[in-house]
């Protein structure tokens, strides 16, 4: 078969959807500066779908930093990797600033987070090694995970009795081949937000030796008491011998990091094939990720206004009766009961007659028969947003428990 004859007949789980979900339900255009209330083709909605979490993404000081580095370096500067021609003294003060915010001794800037969390986990391990993860782990841990050329267990999500049955088989498969095991889990997790076990992983260290490494992206700036995160959330910091962050999330922007002792990161800053042989960041993202962590040190009024939504929009949706899960974070799913075709209708519902935009997930990502739509709330939302959006939600909820949804038609 001609490849790309085999492409075109066999588009993917979501690709297969894309003749009528193109440009709405898949790669829609929200416009306007981004902002709880944005233009989705051509009029406004209230918009839960951006991780702004912080709301730095407009942040008068933000946008000054950003504008101010673009004007004085350009976007090309500094050229080439960071090994060869492409450091500053402002990446390695970005470094050190990181290091510091999330108690860790030393920490390696990335360009991206989904690449550098692959490349993290390439570096760590050899043939000889194990990795044992959660099974809900995001796409970026799979990917790294199949890389990986040697054994890998995958523990039921965040099941402690699963963790340790694995931790058993990897111990011995371990002592086999002289390898030693990495468990990788997240703090937050992006899509239930709910949070990894991880004292009671760090717990296992008494019985088991083994290194873990945590991707905390939508931990990083919006738990714990300064925001450094789940782990410092939950009094196991030290625990977490590599933590990884992006800056997609509550820094608003690109790039990433990873922390952990200086050995452990000199040994990554000369491993990680995709920093190694990568342009390194362009200057603008360097000071403005710099002034970002400035605000998230400075300004922890950012993070309580943001729990004081979250608070208000999860209490509220609780109280009316909607399931929310297990969420302790600010990520909030609300599940339904529905079929594609009810969740195609709702989503239409929601954004043509209430305005409202959020995003919505259905199998194979969740089970089958089960629409979730999933909320990020921000520190930018007001408390009438919440209000609004609750009152909406009761709507559509009376709408697909009389199945009016299914028996509409998709127009978009």
């Amino acid at each position: 078969m001609d490849l790309f004859e085999k492409l075109l007949t066999n588009r993917g789980p979501l690709g297969s959807h894309s003749h009528y979900a193109h440009g709405y339900f898949t790669f829609p255009k929200l416009e306007g500066e981004i902002a709880p209330r944005m233009k989705f083709r051509g009029k406004e909605v209230l918009t839960w779908s951006l991780n702004n979490y912080l709301g730095l993404a407009n942040h008068p000081e933000v946008r000054k930093a950003d504008a101010e580095a673009a004007a004085e370096w350009g976007m090309a500067y500094p050229m080439g990797a960071r090994i060869m021609s492409g450091n500053s003294n402002m990446h390695e003060k970005l470094e050190s600033d990181l290091a510091e915010f999330v108690q860790k001794p030393d920490a390696l800037l990335l360009n991206f987070g989904y690449q550098g969390v692959v490349s993290i986990i390439d570096a760590l391990v050899d043939r000889h090694d194990v990795i044992v993860y959660d099974a809900e782990s995001h796409a970026c841990i799979i990917d790294g995970v199949r890389l990986h050329q040697g054994k890998r267990f995958v523990y039921a999500h965040n099941d402690m009795a699963s963790l340790e049955k694995q931790l058993e088989r990897a111990t011995r498969w371990a002592e086999n081949t002289g390898g030693a095991i990495l468990v990788i889990t997240e703090g937050v997790f992006g899509m239930s937000g709910n949070l990894g076990k991880l004292k009671e992983v760090v717990d296992l260290k008494k019985k088991f030796q083994f290194r873990l490494l945590v991707d905390d992206a939508h931990g990083f700036g919006t738990m714990g008491k300064t925001g450094a995160g789940t782990g410092e959330h939950l009094g196991v910091q030290d625990g977490i011998d590599v933590y990884f962050s992006t800056f997609a999330k509550s820094m608003a922007s690109i790039g990433a990091f990873v922390a952990a002792d200086e050995q452990v990161v000199e040994y990554l800053r000369y491993n990680m094939r995709s920093q190694i042989f990568a342009k390194s960041l362009p200057m603008p993202l360097t000071v403005g990720a710099i002034k970002r962590l400035e605000l998230l040190r400075t300004q922890p009024e950012l993070k309580d206004k943001l729990w004081e939504v979250v608070n208000a929009l999860q209490t509220g949706l609780r109280g009316k009766g909607f399931n929310i899960g297990t969420t302790e974070s600010p990520v909030t799913p609300v599940f339904l009961n529905g079929q594609i075709p009810d969740a195609t209708q709702l989503t239409l519902d929601l954004r043509e007659n209430y305005n409202i935009f959020c995003s919505i997930v259905v199998y194979p990502v969740v089970p089958k028969d089960v629409i979730m739509l999933r909320l990020i709330p921000t520190a930018v939302h007001t408390l009438d947003d919440v209000k609004e959006t609750i009152d909406a939600f009761e709507k559509i909820a009376q709408k697909l428990d009389k199945g009016l949804y299914s028996k509409a038609s998709v127009s978009a």
